[in-house]
Protein backbone atom coordinates (compact mmCIF):
# COMPACT_ATOMS: atom_id res chain seq x y z
CA UNK A 1 0.00 0.00 0.00
CA UNK A 2 2.62 2.57 0.87
CA UNK A 3 4.28 1.71 -2.37
CA UNK A 4 1.11 3.02 -4.06
CA UNK A 5 0.79 5.77 -2.14
CA UNK A 6 4.55 6.92 -3.29
CA UNK A 7 3.39 6.23 -6.85
CA UNK A 8 0.37 8.64 -6.58
CA UNK A 9 2.15 11.71 -4.28
CA UNK A 10 4.70 11.35 -7.43
CA UNK A 11 2.06 11.51 -9.97
CA UNK A 12 -0.03 14.06 -8.39
CA UNK A 13 3.44 16.34 -7.89
CA UNK A 14 4.03 15.80 -11.44
CA UNK A 15 0.51 17.31 -12.45
CA UNK A 16 0.90 20.19 -10.36
CA UNK A 17 4.18 21.24 -12.09
CA UNK A 18 2.24 20.56 -15.86
CA UNK A 19 0.27 23.06 -17.16
CA UNK A 20 -2.67 20.74 -19.37
CA UNK A 21 -2.83 21.66 -22.83
CA UNK A 22 -6.07 20.12 -24.57
CA UNK A 23 -5.26 18.88 -27.88
CA UNK A 24 -5.07 15.11 -28.49
CA UNK A 25 -5.51 14.21 -24.73
CA UNK A 26 -8.74 15.63 -24.26
CA UNK A 27 -10.22 12.89 -25.92
CA UNK A 28 -9.35 10.45 -23.49
CA UNK A 29 -9.81 12.97 -19.97
CA UNK A 30 -12.45 12.53 -17.89
CA UNK A 31 -14.34 10.51 -15.35
CA UNK A 32 -14.98 6.65 -16.66
CA UNK A 33 -16.91 3.45 -15.66
CA UNK A 34 -16.44 0.16 -17.44
CA UNK A 35 -17.22 -3.71 -17.75
CA UNK A 36 -13.86 -5.98 -17.71
CA UNK A 37 -13.94 -9.62 -19.03
CA UNK A 38 -11.04 -12.07 -18.74
CA UNK A 39 -8.97 -14.91 -19.47
CA UNK A 40 -6.80 -15.43 -15.66
CA UNK A 41 -4.12 -17.99 -15.41
CA UNK A 42 -2.35 -18.37 -11.78
CA UNK A 43 0.33 -20.52 -11.42
CA UNK A 44 0.87 -21.65 -7.56
CA UNK A 45 4.54 -22.66 -6.29
CA UNK A 46 3.41 -24.86 -3.39
CA UNK A 47 5.15 -26.88 -0.21
CA UNK A 48 3.79 -28.43 2.81
CA UNK A 49 6.52 -30.33 5.66
CA UNK A 50 4.87 -32.38 8.07
CA UNK A 51 6.15 -34.74 10.51
CA UNK A 52 3.90 -37.38 9.13
CA UNK A 53 1.49 -35.92 6.50
CA UNK A 54 1.87 -37.25 2.60
CA UNK A 55 -0.47 -35.32 0.15
CA UNK A 56 -1.93 -35.78 -3.27
CA UNK A 57 -4.64 -33.92 -5.33
CA UNK A 58 -5.84 -30.55 -5.99
CA UNK A 59 -3.60 -28.04 -6.32
CA UNK A 60 -0.85 -29.29 -4.03
CA UNK A 61 0.94 -32.25 -4.55
CA UNK A 62 3.23 -34.86 -3.28
CA UNK A 63 3.86 -38.69 -4.08
CA UNK A 64 2.76 -40.72 -1.09
CA UNK A 65 4.84 -41.31 2.14
CA UNK A 66 7.30 -37.87 1.48
CA UNK A 67 7.18 -35.52 4.45
CA UNK A 68 7.97 -32.92 3.18
CA UNK A 69 7.29 -31.29 -1.18
CA UNK A 70 6.77 -29.06 -3.59
CA UNK A 71 4.80 -28.77 -6.62
CA UNK A 72 4.35 -25.85 -9.12
CA UNK A 73 0.61 -25.69 -10.54
CA UNK A 74 -0.83 -23.98 -13.32
CA UNK A 75 -5.02 -23.04 -13.90
CA UNK A 76 -7.06 -21.12 -15.54
CA UNK A 77 -10.20 -19.52 -15.95
CA UNK A 78 -12.77 -16.46 -17.28
CA UNK A 79 -13.71 -14.02 -14.41
CA UNK A 80 -15.37 -10.62 -14.89
CA UNK A 81 -15.49 -7.32 -13.31
CA UNK A 82 -16.05 -3.40 -13.14
CA UNK A 83 -13.24 -0.50 -13.24
CA UNK A 84 -13.66 3.29 -12.85
CA UNK A 85 -11.33 5.59 -12.83
CA UNK A 86 -10.13 9.18 -14.16
CA UNK A 87 -7.65 10.17 -16.83
CA UNK A 88 -6.14 13.34 -16.22
CA UNK A 89 -4.39 15.54 -19.24
CA UNK A 90 -0.66 15.98 -18.56
CA UNK A 91 0.10 17.87 -21.82
CA UNK A 92 -1.40 17.52 -25.21
CA UNK A 93 0.03 13.60 -25.71
CA UNK A 94 0.40 12.37 -22.09
CA UNK A 95 -2.03 11.58 -19.49
CA UNK A 96 -2.19 9.74 -15.91
CA UNK A 97 -5.01 7.48 -15.77
CA UNK A 98 -5.72 6.77 -11.61
CA UNK A 99 -8.69 3.98 -11.29
CA UNK A 100 -9.84 0.78 -9.25
CA UNK A 101 -11.00 -2.81 -10.27
CA UNK A 102 -13.07 -5.29 -8.45
CA UNK A 103 -13.14 -8.68 -10.33
CA UNK A 104 -15.96 -11.39 -8.61
CA UNK A 105 -13.40 -14.53 -9.23
CA UNK A 106 -12.29 -17.29 -6.96
CA UNK A 107 -9.14 -19.95 -7.07
CA UNK A 108 -8.83 -22.89 -4.71
CA UNK A 109 -5.77 -24.33 -3.72
CA UNK A 110 -6.44 -27.73 -2.11
CA UNK A 111 -4.21 -30.25 -0.19
CA UNK A 112 -5.67 -33.54 0.45
CA UNK A 113 -4.35 -36.06 3.47
CA UNK A 114 -3.49 -39.38 2.31
CA UNK A 115 -2.12 -40.10 6.10
CA UNK A 116 -3.53 -43.46 7.12
CA UNK A 117 -4.37 -42.10 10.75
CA UNK A 118 -6.01 -38.78 9.72
CA UNK A 119 -8.58 -37.87 7.33
CA UNK A 120 -8.28 -33.76 7.31
CA UNK A 121 -7.86 -31.92 3.80
CA UNK A 122 -7.16 -28.68 3.55
CA UNK A 123 -8.46 -25.92 1.23
CA UNK A 124 -7.38 -22.08 0.76
CA UNK A 125 -10.23 -19.97 -1.19
CA UNK A 126 -8.19 -16.69 -3.07
CA UNK A 127 -11.36 -14.29 -3.81
CA UNK A 128 -12.42 -10.81 -4.06
CA UNK A 129 -9.46 -8.88 -5.97
CA UNK A 130 -9.39 -5.45 -4.97
CA UNK A 131 -7.11 -3.36 -7.63
CA UNK A 132 -6.01 0.43 -6.95
CA UNK A 133 -3.78 1.81 -10.04
CA UNK A 134 -2.04 4.48 -11.91
CA UNK A 135 -1.25 4.29 -15.61
CA UNK A 136 0.98 6.49 -17.11
CA UNK A 137 -0.83 7.46 -21.15
CA UNK A 138 0.70 8.08 -24.76
CA UNK A 139 -2.03 9.28 -26.90
CA UNK A 140 -0.98 7.90 -30.55
CA UNK A 141 -4.17 9.54 -31.81
CA UNK A 142 -7.49 11.17 -31.53
CA UNK A 143 -8.91 7.29 -30.62
CA UNK A 144 -6.04 5.02 -29.49
CA UNK A 145 -3.94 5.19 -27.02
CA UNK A 146 -1.28 3.07 -25.34
CA UNK A 147 -0.73 2.51 -21.53
CA UNK A 148 1.36 1.18 -18.72
CA UNK A 149 -0.02 0.51 -15.68
CA UNK A 150 1.21 -0.22 -12.09
CA UNK A 151 -1.00 -1.15 -9.31
CA UNK A 152 -1.61 -2.49 -6.05
CA UNK A 153 -4.16 -5.51 -5.14
CA UNK A 154 -5.70 -7.29 -2.36
CA UNK A 155 -7.38 -10.51 -2.00
CA UNK A 156 -9.70 -12.01 0.15
CA UNK A 157 -8.20 -15.67 1.96
CA UNK A 158 -10.97 -18.13 3.49
CA UNK A 159 -9.46 -21.40 4.06
CA UNK A 160 -11.13 -24.96 5.55
CA UNK A 161 -9.79 -27.32 7.47
CA UNK A 162 -7.97 -27.43 10.68
CA UNK A 163 -5.23 -24.69 9.82
CA UNK A 164 -4.99 -21.35 10.69
CA UNK A 165 -6.01 -18.28 8.23
CA UNK A 166 -3.21 -16.47 6.28
CA UNK A 167 -5.13 -13.43 6.02
CA UNK A 168 -5.49 -11.19 2.83
CA UNK A 169 -3.46 -11.76 -0.12
CA UNK A 170 -1.23 -8.60 -1.31
CA UNK A 171 0.27 -7.97 -4.50
CA UNK A 172 1.66 -5.62 -7.37
CA UNK A 173 0.28 -5.58 -10.45
CA UNK A 174 2.13 -4.90 -13.57
CA UNK A 175 0.44 -4.39 -17.33
CA UNK A 176 0.42 -2.77 -20.60
CA UNK A 177 -2.40 -1.96 -23.10
CA UNK A 178 -4.41 0.19 -25.51
CA UNK A 179 -7.56 1.99 -25.08
CA UNK A 180 -9.79 3.12 -28.32
CA UNK A 181 -12.43 5.85 -27.41
CA UNK A 182 -15.15 6.64 -29.59
CA UNK A 183 -16.54 10.13 -30.16
CA UNK A 184 -19.52 8.85 -28.41
CA UNK A 185 -17.75 8.58 -25.13
CA UNK A 186 -17.78 4.60 -25.58
CA UNK A 187 -14.30 2.90 -25.18
CA UNK A 188 -12.42 -0.34 -25.45
CA UNK A 189 -9.23 -1.06 -23.39
CA UNK A 190 -7.28 -4.20 -24.20
CA UNK A 191 -4.75 -5.14 -21.38
CA UNK A 192 -2.36 -7.84 -20.53
CA UNK A 193 -0.81 -8.13 -17.15
CA UNK A 194 0.91 -9.86 -14.08
CA UNK A 195 -0.02 -9.80 -10.21
CA UNK A 196 3.01 -11.31 -7.99
CA UNK A 197 1.49 -11.66 -4.70
CA UNK A 198 2.96 -12.09 -1.36
CA UNK A 199 3.16 -15.64 0.19
CA UNK A 200 0.45 -17.53 1.55
CA UNK A 201 1.53 -19.17 4.63
CA UNK A 202 -0.41 -21.00 7.43
CA UNK A 203 0.31 -23.69 9.75
CA UNK A 204 -2.15 -26.76 11.66
CA UNK A 205 -4.30 -25.44 14.47
CA UNK A 206 -3.89 -29.15 16.05
CA UNK A 207 -7.65 -29.82 17.06
CA UNK A 208 -7.31 -33.52 16.84
CA UNK A 209 -10.82 -35.37 16.84
CA UNK A 210 -10.62 -38.93 16.80
CA UNK A 211 -13.62 -40.74 15.72
CA UNK A 212 -13.43 -44.62 14.41
CA UNK A 213 -10.27 -44.88 14.71
CA UNK A 214 -9.36 -41.51 12.31
CA UNK A 215 -8.07 -38.60 13.48
CA UNK A 216 -9.51 -35.35 11.76
CA UNK A 217 -7.01 -32.40 12.63
CA UNK A 218 -3.56 -31.05 11.62
CA UNK A 219 -0.55 -31.14 13.79
CA UNK A 220 0.84 -27.26 14.79
CA UNK A 221 4.56 -28.87 13.50
CA UNK A 222 2.55 -29.24 9.77
CA UNK A 223 3.12 -26.24 7.76
CA UNK A 224 1.65 -24.49 4.47
CA UNK A 225 3.22 -21.91 2.22
CA UNK A 226 2.09 -20.92 -1.67
CA UNK A 227 3.58 -18.28 -3.84
CA UNK A 228 0.68 -17.22 -5.95
CA UNK A 229 1.07 -15.63 -9.21
CA UNK A 230 -1.34 -14.39 -11.66
CA UNK A 231 -0.91 -13.73 -15.88
CA UNK A 232 -4.48 -12.18 -17.41
CA UNK A 233 -5.73 -10.92 -20.51
CA UNK A 234 -8.41 -8.42 -20.44
CA UNK A 235 -11.27 -6.84 -22.60
CA UNK A 236 -12.97 -3.93 -21.05
CA UNK A 237 -15.86 -2.25 -22.99
CA UNK A 238 -16.69 0.93 -20.96
CA UNK A 239 -18.10 5.13 -21.15
CA UNK A 240 -16.04 8.26 -21.06
CA UNK A 241 -18.12 10.81 -19.57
Amino acid sequence: MRKLKTLLASCALILALNTPVMSDSSNFAGPYIGLQGSTVGVGVQGSQVSNNDATSGGALQAATGSKSYQANVGKTGITAGLEAGYAIPVGSMFLLDIGGSYIDGAVSLASNSNNADSSENVKFVVQQFYTMYAAPTLVLSDTSSLYAKFGYQEASVNVTGDVTNPGDLQGNTYAIGTRTVLDSGIFVRAEAGYIDYDNLEAQGKGNNVTTAGKTSGIATTTKFKADPELAYGAISIGFRF
